[in-house]
């Protein structure tokens, strides 16, 4: 098995972010530390290390959903002083790990699991899992550059793929908009927005795929039910 398969099994995080792990030196198998990518290890046989701590898989699979208030970081440990999202999970002992990010100061909608198989799925390009968000924007976009920002933007280099956006109220000097998409990169959306001229003010996620936050309050969380673990698993 890879290891990066292997640790995502553990719940140590998703396949993606382990592979990032793996390459920051943080990961030792058999007391070896591995910085690259392609290794394999036997569960029965190999002892393997993140952060000198040895991991196991985990048998029960967890999932939570968390309404994220802004000013927590989408990550499982504090290197900077800054609150984690883990920090609002309570009672929870199986070793958790947020699908996908939401940066700081963008709020709404999180899930969390040990299941690396699913983090995987909602999370890779190739899914084409659409995550829905409400964002708040200085001015009024107009139709052309609506229409610009659905066929995708130049981005680092790289057309962004079709994205959905609507704008759903004017005010004086701002707009509300929603906006969906099915990539993940790195502050996307506010990214995308900045690029039309339009920069976020606030950001929220409301929705992945058909899963909503509903009545959930900002800062509380709660377990999938089974149906929606089912779901999400068939996406």
């Amino acid at each position: 098995m890879r290891l990066q398969k292997y640790m995502a099994k553990c719940g140590v995080a998703s396949r993606r972010r382990s592979e990032s792990i793996i390459l920051e030196g943080r990961v030792k198998v058999n007391d070896r530390v591995i910085d690259r990518l392609g290794t394999k290890v036997n569960p029965n046989r190999d002892i393997v290390k993140v952060d000198n701590r040895i991991i196991k898989m985990e048998k029960n699979k967890v999932y939570i959903m968390l309404n994220k208030p802004e000013g927590y970081v989408t990550t499982v440990r504090d290197r900077h002083g800054q609150d984690i999202v883990l920090d609002l999970i309570n009672g929870v002992e199986e070793r958790i790990f947020p699908i996908g990010r939401l940066d700081s100061d963008t709020s709404g909608l999180l899930l969390l699991t040990n299941d690396g198989e699913l983090a995987y799925r909602l999370t890779h390009p190739k899914y084409e899992v659409e995550k829905r968000y409400m964002a708040l924007v200085e001015g009024v976009p107009g139709n052309d550059k609506l229409t610009r920002f659905r066929k995708g933007l130049k981005i680092d280099g790289r057309m962004t793929a079709k994205a959905y956006i609507e704008v759903i109220k004017e005010y004086t000097n701002s707009s509300l908009l929603e906006i969906a998409i099915h990539e993940g990169r790195n502050r996307q959306i506010r990214r995308m927005c900045k690029y039309i001229g339009h920069p976020v003010l606030s950001l929220k996620r409301i929705s992945i795929a058909e899963l909503t936050l509903n009545d959930l309050e900002v800062g509380r969380w709660r377990y999938l039910t089974q149906g929606e673990i089912d779901y999400l698993k068939q996406l």
